[in-house]
């Protein structure tokens, strides 16, 4: 061999004739980083476009719905905790609310506007954890840490008052399992300006960041009428211009006192639903601060022996109590046969419970609404066309909680 030839610059050099263009398959998930839980999406590309999509929620094999048909209707409120971990007081008011139907039962005013307060911390929980997440998965870790801090905050008053951090089990049919500590007003006071200066650190570093807008504006965009098609609610609804809040549309809880605005897009994209959330954050810390003008004293739980256990002075020196007592935690509570809707806005949009009762202290069947399967079996649907890099900011933008979604 000439190496002196072969090396040399003048060498002729062989023209590759063009080749033919394949498509490739990839799996996107469930190990990649920016694939939350058991997500995979299996994607075929022409370069880096994607022509199709194949998204597989995966299984956790938690059977919340015929795990409820096994349990009585007090023991099914910590597997509601679980359907979104991140927000998991909304969760438990919806079911209370649907029992509560059964009975035709109102619940305290104190009790509502304790509702009230505490979902709203959950909503910002819940936004805090998505914005930040979608914004470390494309590279901006600073805000993710900004965030994270403000929601410590709110867990730990929320662990004050329920003795939990995520699972938090503290709603009951009929009330709650307990008052409002003592200081509880006081903390909530000085963690309030706290959110507020985290939601404005956020919107400084991202809102005009040329990068994150440039990854965001027009990427996966869902014309409304799409979005409907789609049984969308919540956040990624609202950004496609549709102002639909169960909130504003069916009020519960103290949402008919309280004045507040709900934010809304207009083109549907990944930016939009960020903007969404990032408005929602504000409008919370204003239905909060009302709740907190606005809460009467009094108890936070019904006078009602057929759903709320007697108290434990009744328990300990009466035999009434104590059989009271026995028969709920035994038998449970019974409500009248039948079947009954309850929906309320989670962090993700409606967040629906379908029961049926046969009279006995088990649910006979028990449906889950969740407002996150809707919106991720449009995951293919958006990112068609889409660029491979799309998909972490439009799938992170869609706020995936697989506790929801498992069926």
């Amino acid at each position: 061999m000439d190496t002196e030839k072969s090396l040399s610059p003048s060498a002729e050099v062989d023209i590759l004739e063009p080749t033919e263009t394949r498509r490739m398959r990839v799996n996107v998930g469930p190990s990649h980083p920016a694939m939350h839980g058991v997500i995979q999406i299996v994607v075929e590309v022409e370069g880096e476009t994607i022509v199709y999509s194949d998204t597989n929620f995966g299984y956790l094999h938690r059977g919340f719905e015929k795990e409820c048909e096994n349990h009585t209707y007090q023991l099914c409120i910590p597997y509601t905790d679980r359907l979104n971990y991140v927000s998991p007081l909304i969760n438990n008011e919806g079911f209370c609310l649907a029992v509560e139907k059964f009975f035709g039962v109102d619940v305290p005013e104190r009790c509502k506007y304790i509702r009230t307060m505490l979902s709203e911390l959950s909503r910002i929980s819940d936004h805090q954890t998505c914005i930040g997440a979608a914004a470390m998965e494309l590279g901006a870790f600073t805000p993710f840490l900004y965030l994270m801090k403000g929601r410590e905050l709110i867990y730990r008053i929320l662990e004050e008052v329920t003795g939990h951090r995520l699972t938090i089990n503290y709603m009951r049919p009929g009330g709650l399992a307990a008052n409002l500590p003592e200081g509880f007003f006081e903390h909530l006071r000085d963690i309030i300006p706290v959110i507020r200066e985290v939601t404005s650190e956020t919107d400084k570093l991202l809102t005009k960041n040329r990068i994150f807008i440039d990854r965001t504006r027009n990427v996966g965009a869902i014309s409304k009428e799409d979005a409907l098609s789609f049984s969308y609610s919540g956040p990624c609804l609202r950004a496609c211009g549709v102002a639909y809040d169960v909130r504003k549309a069916f009020p519960y809880s103290a949402y008919d006192r309280v004045d507040f605005e709900v934010p809304v897009g207009s083109t549907g994209d990944t930016l939009d639903r960020y903007l969404v959330r990032m408005g929602e954050m504000e409008q919370s810390v204003r239905i909060i601060e009302q709740c907190m003008r606005q809460i009467p004293d009094g108890p936070v739980s019904v006078n009602d022996p057929r759903v709320i256990l007697p108290p434990k002075q009744e328990v300990y020196h009466t035999i009434e109590g104590l059989v009271n007592h026995f028969k709920l935690v035994y038998e449970g509570i019974r409500p009248p046969k039948g079947e009954v809707y309850q929906m309320v806005e989670g962090g993700n949009g409606e967040l629906g419970y379908y029961i049926v009762s046969d009279g006995t202290g088990r649910p006979y069947r028990v449906r889950v609404r969740p407002p996150c399967f809707m919106i991720v079996s449009s995951m293919d649907f958006m990112i068609k066309g889409a660029m491979m890099a799309d998909i972490v900011p439009v799938f992170g933008s869609l706020n995936m909680i697989a506790g929801e979604m498992e069926r």
